[in-house]
């Protein structure tokens, strides 16, 4: 997952082409902001909601399932106070936890996180907040 400025085409396209593969079929609702899919490379699938008797989780199942455990996730787990300053920290824990939500080995878990804990290099507390607040703060993808 990753945040992004906007749904328009200028943000949206560079977020597949740097997460998709190429040739990959992309299933989008119509929004205008993904029509240069094609151009890219990319196989365009339509579902126009508006269209269908169908509901929108029926139609698009994969992305309502991630976007319900999200919310689910924040304000269960969170209470709904997500700071925007922390956003992508939240988006990358919610990220680790659900790839691994049916994972046959869950006694892993600890062991795989403590490895890539192990991988990164410690950051302070300082440079963190220093980070959020400073001039000029960069967002980080995930």
């Amino acid at each position: 997952m990753r945040r992004i400025p906007d749904t328009s085409a200028g943000c949206l396209l560079p977020f597949v082409e740097s997460t998709v593969e190429p040739g990959s079929v992309i299933h989008t609702d119509g929004w205008s902001g993904y029509a240069g899919l094609e151009g890219k490379g990319y196989r365009h699938e339509v579902t126009i909601l508006k269209r269908s008797k169908e509901s929108a989780s029926d139609l698009l199942p994969r992305v309502h399932r991630v976007a319900s455990l999200l919310k689910r996730w924040i304000l269960g787990t969170h209470q709904g106070a997500v700071s925007p300053e922390h956003l992508d920290g939240y988006l990358d824990e919610f990220t680790f936890r659900f790839n691994r939500r049916t994972s046959r080995s869950r006694g892993k878990l600890f062991y795989r996180l403590m490895q890539n804990a192990m991988a990164v290099e410690p950051a302070p507390y300082k440079d963190i907040i220093k980070g959020i607040r400073g001039p000029g703060r960069q967002h980080h993808n995930i």
